[in-house]
């Protein structure tokens, strides 16, 4: 066991819990810029770290409040546990004839957080203007939503869900703040704690599949995964007390622009 890495794992674990923001788009960047590791291990790490640390949050979210609208959960899934899959079939062919596969990972993780960092700018707009909208439990009973969108929502959903495949297997970022960004934008009738609760219920598989396909690419430390662990359930509940304390006015907008600052240094490094 490391402190150091538990500390920083308490520390993560505790702007998730305030901020809401997932633990790749923090936790990644962390481990390649202050502990130096390599960007695959990093990534690999974090999504099995994410995967776990997620399943505490679905228990609280359908045991308790019973918000997780299971058919979305299935419809992101059937985008994003496939092209999931297929990217980690992509990686172990360039890794089996000596390709590198860092600057791709590199790149695609400097491209996810400056998505990440924009979703948080517009998360507040999307929510502002979701407020003004009649809000309802179940999006799917709801006739006038049925007659103009349903059509398009599930195709919508399900690429949506594919494009985050790609993305959280290759860099372990978006599956929280573009997942809920894009499910405001496809369900903008559907209550707040229902969104959070779907996405972070779809999160799961995805995380757990990518996480498990990196562990067999040998791009987990499961001595840091440990570490990590340790500090960040204490983190994130300590956090998730500050939370009502601290301004989210304030704090997401700072938040947003230190992810958008690290993702153009991804990209140009």
């Amino acid at each position: 066991m490391n402190l150091a890495y538990t500390i920083s794992g308490f520390a993560v674990g505790l702007l998730v819990g305030v901020t809401g923001v997932g633990g790749g788009s923090l936790m990644t960047p962390l481990l390649v810029f202050l502990f130096g590791f390599n960007p695959a291990v990093a990534v690999g790490t974090d999504l099995l770290f994410a995967a776990i640390t997620k399943t505490c949050g679905v228990w609280v979210h359908h045991g308790k409040h019973g918000s997780v609208d299971w058919k979305i959960v299935g419809w992101l899934a059937l985008g994003s546990l496939p092209f999931a899959i297929i990217t980690l079939f992509v990686l172990k062919y360039y890794m089996a004839v000596g390709k590198q596969t860092t600057g791709a990972i590199t790149f695609t993780l400097g491209v996810a957080l400056i998505l990440t960092a924009c979703a948080l700018f517009v998360r507040s707009v999307l929510l502002n203007r979701a407020a003004k909208l009649e809000r309802i439990d179940d999006e799917h009973s709801n006739p006038d939503n049925a007659s103009r969108f349903k059509h398009l929502q599930i195709p919508a959903t399900v690429i949506i869900g594919a494009v985050l495949g790609v993305l959280v297997t290759l860099s372990s970022v978006g599956a929280g703040a573009l997942g809920t960004v894009a499910l405001l934008f496809l369900y903008p009738r559907m209550t707040t704690l229902k969104i959070v609760g779907t996405d972070l219920a779809h999160a799961i598989p995805l995380t757990a599949v990518a996480g498990i396909g990196h562990l067999s690419l040998g791009n987990v430390d499961l001595v840091l995964l440990s570490s990590l662990l340790i500090g960040s359930l204490p983190g994130i509940w300590v956090g998730s007390h500050l939370s009502a304390k601290i301004p989210e006015k304030v704090l997401r907008p700072v938040l947003a622009t230190i992810l958008l600052l690290i993702g153009l240094k991804f990209i140009l490094q």
